[in-house]
């Protein structure tokens, strides 16, 4: 399919052809799910913990006789049921990823660059550069853009001049092209892709 390259003063600037098998896919709503579950999983810290009965510092002595005072029977202060003991089935610090097949996750990139594209909300741009880190000058570009929210993918690297202009912006994220990933697309409203970017993903996902 084709598509126009516009630059950062909104002018268009030439055509791209986009590949239907890597923009043009079904989107699964099911596979994009199971991505950003198998994302958002990985960040977790997992550092959550409490303490269980050998964590507690304390006495290991039986608070009071087995029989014979009418209370219930006690076996340690350090239990559960006094002041100051342990936690049962408490959290305990572990790692929340877990694996997910890479052809999931392709076809979950491939569903999300697609989504983008069907909405038409999918800008090709010649380069992500600019002469001043001016965060006031980049965020009037993008005014007169329409880009309110917006993930851009820049190339190899992302141009020190323009991500430093682009870090205060608020619902802005600047991304190179290897970081690409399907929660930072579906959390933003437009994607914008340079040309290396596209031949990039075209490259990969082929």
């Amino acid at each position: 399919m084709k598509v126009s390259v516009k630059n950062l003063d909104n002018k268009d600037v030439g055509e791209i052809d986009l590949a239907d098998t890597v923009f043009g896919a079904p989107v699964r709503r099911d596979i994009l799910a199971r991505v950003v579950n198998w994302q958002l999983a990985k960040r977790r810290a997992g550092t959550h913990a409490t303490k269980g009965i050998s964590d507690i510092q304390g006495t290991t002595k039986k608070p009071w006789r087995q029989k014979g005072t009418g209370r219930a029977r006690q076996g340690s202060l350090r239990s559960p049921q006094f002041r100051g003991g342990a936690v049962i089935f408490g959290p305990v610090v572990r790692d929340h990823g877990y694996d997910l097949q890479k052809k999931v996750r392709r076809l979950g990139l491939k569903s999300a660059l697609s989504a983008k594209q069907a909405e038409g909300k999918l800008v090709v741009i010649d380069e992500a550069q600019v002469k001043d880190a001016k965060t006031k000058a980049l965020g009037a570009q993008f005014k007169k853009l329409g880009w309110d929210s917006v993930l851009i993918i820049a190339g190899a690297a992302v141009d020190e001049q323009f991500a430093r202009a682009a870090r205060n912006l608020p619902k802005v994220d600047v991304l190179p092209q290897a970081g690409i990933n399907v929660y930072d697309i579906l959390r933003r409203d437009t994607l914008v892709l340079t040309r290396a970017a596209v031949e990039h993903l075209e490259a990969r996902l082929k």
